[in-house]
């Protein structure tokens, strides 16, 4: 009988060791996957293609801006198609995963014109990614942060 829990507990253990171990590698698929969709954003900014990031945002997208304000989807596609930049870039960027939900977190620095205005920003930012029910990931809430004096 000891020898029967003893392989017993051994097999458990390799399951649960096994199970772990596929845990992480779906976790850094999901990271990749998750860091490719915001790669995919600011290449949307850098070459002026705001309707490269319309597929990115869940319906029911919401975002906090630089100032405090709060933008839903629609309002943030049309900021996004008003801007123009002539750099965008991202830095820093980490992606944690837990479960269905990613957060996503990094450095922005843009440069160019918004309704014609010039801007150059420093920021630091947060988007949550949910994985839908059709599979595929959309960012559902974002947040930035100004940097000042760099």
């Amino acid at each position: 009988m000891k020898h029967t829990r003893a392989w017993s507990l051994i097999g458990l253990l390799a399951i649960g060791l096994v199970g772990a171990s596929y845990a992480q590698h779906t976790n850094a698929d999901t990271e990749r996957a998750v860091a490719a969709l915001e790669n995919q954003w600011f290449e949307a900014e850098r070459t002026n293609s705001p309707d490269l990031i319309e597929p990115l945002l869940a319906q029911r997208y919401v975002s906090t801006g630089m100032s405090g304000q709060i933008e839903d989807r629609a309002q943030t596609l049309a900021d996004a198609r008003a801007r123009k930049y002539t750099s965008a870039d991202v830095e820093d960027l980490k992606v944690m995963v837990f479960g269905d939900t990613a957060i996503a977190t990094g450095k922005y620095r843009g440069k160019g014109t918004d309704s014609g205005q010039s801007f150059a920003e420093y920021a630091r930012w947060t988007d949550t990614w949910v994985k839908m029910p059709d599979g595929k990931w959309q960012c559902v809430a974002s947040q930035y942060t100004s940097i000042q004096g760099q």
